[in-house]
């Protein structure tokens, strides 16, 4: 059994997860230990066993997926000799994260580096595994999201989407244009402009023909998923406790 461990409560932990497993090709029964919301919805986590907290050696796993924090979100983790245990890394605010390590922290027969890390990151890293390895993510084959004009994709909060939607909406009217818009969010937010569609898709990383600017806020998942039309995709970062979005979202307009 591969146990995967996503601390968070957002949705990016779930999307890498399964980008991960389809990736790796990875196949057997699969625990998902996540305090996520979005972890009920059978969109995202169909097919896997889902745990809220679980004390992971009496899962038994053949072998443990961490997601991001190397040592769990608050550096909860411990190591699990015997088990086949492996990192995926993408970035982190490291200065922020590195007083979360706990003295023994756990180490990992391989870790995966999602995207470029902080030097002092991936240096640490390298002390805890035994092998560091890039790869490249592959998502599970989806269908297009086609809208007409601009799509606004966020997983919220819903100050965050309005923020958005906001974001988007100056830059039209910067460009003097009115373009349609359709948000694209697991929820209808209150206050959202009239004029502005919504939809409740997942997943949403294939624009169609028709859409002609994404906007997005800069986690992970969003700007490796748009990448392939970066002409087309505008991001607006947003401050995290341990994740860099300003960071990121600086590395992907300059290529």
């Amino acid at each position: 059994m591969i146990v995967c461990y996503a601390a968070g409560d957002g949705l990016g932990h779930l999307t890498r997860l399964r980008a991960v497993l389809h990736t790796l090709r990875l196949e057997g029964p699969v625990t998902v230990v996540t305090g996520s919301p979005f972890a009920d919805d059978p969109r995202v986590t169909g097919g896997w066993h889902v745990v809220e907290t679980a004390d992971l050696a009496a899962l038994r796993p053949d072998e443990l997926i961490v997601d991001a924090f190397p040592a769990g979100l608050k550096g909860e983790l411990a190591r699990m000799p015997g088990v086949r245990t492996t990192h995926l890394a993408r970035l982190l605010r490291w200065d922020a994260y590195r007083p979360l390590l706990p003295s023994d922290p756990p180490r990992f027969d391989r870790t995966f580096v999602l995207e470029e890390l902080d030097e002092a990151h991936h240096a640490y890293l390298q002390t805890v595994s035994d092998e560091v390895l890039p790869l490249a993510l592959t998502d599970p084959p989806a269908e297009p999201v086609d809208v007409h004009g601009w799509l606004i994709v966020h997983s919220g909060p819903a100050p965050e989407t309005l923020e958005l939607v906001a974001y988007a909406r100056d830059m039209a009217s910067a460009e003097r244009i009115r373009p349609p818009m359709t948000l694209v969010s697991p929820q209808r937010p209150d206050g959202l402009p009239p004029g502005i569609a919504h939809l409740d898709v997942y997943p949403a990383y294939r624009p169609g023909p028709n859409v002609d600017r994404i906007v997005t806020a800069a986690g992970f998942n969003a700007v490796r998923q748009y990448a392939p039309w970066r002409e087309r995709h505008r991001m607006m970062p947003f401050p995290r406790s341990l994740d860099d979005q300003y960071r990121r979202a600086a590395r992907a307009r300059s290529t």
